[in-house]
């Protein structure tokens, strides 16, 4: 399963996130429709289907204890949510409030997981990352 390209959504008064259909049918099939949201180092949240956060956690899990904090800022925010039957899902006002999510977000498909954004947040970090040089990993990289 690999997730890629930008939707721009907007949550619901309750908090909930509708998935767009290309990503919910992929994640009913691959994942019963099961998602771990958590903190992500860059200010937005990422969204894991159930069997890649088995993955993520257990490699989060196995780190040593000088990894204490980052355990706590992956694992300790982790919380479930399952797609509801009308493909939306529902982002705990914490990890909202922690990503500086309102209601207009940005969800980037990331491969194996999403980013959700909140999309100014998003726009402002994009802008940013243009004007500065690529990085060195891109030095040989051809377009």
């Amino acid at each position: 399963m690999v997730f890629q390209g930008a939707s721009s959504l907007t949550l619901d008064g309750k908090g909930r996130l509708s998935v767009p259909t290309r990503h919910r049918d992929v994640l009913s099939a691959t994942a019963q429709g099961l998602v771990t949201i958590t903190k992500h180092p860059h200010g937005c949240l990422m969204l894991f289907p159930r069997p890649e956060w088995d993955l993520f956690r257990d490699r989060i899990a196995a780190l040593p204890m000088s990894a204490q904090w980052w355990k706590r800022i992956f694992l300790g925010n982790a919380m479930d949510v399952e797609l509801d039957s009308t493909g939306r899902i529902l982002i705990s006002p914490e990890l909202r409030a922690s990503a500086g999510i309102a209601k207009d977000t940005i969800l980037l498909g990331m491969g194996s997981y999403f980013e959700l954004w909140d999309k100014t947040a998003y726009e402002t970090q994009e802008s940013k990352a243009m004007q500065e040089q690529m990085p060195e990993v891109f030095k040989d990289f051809s377009f």
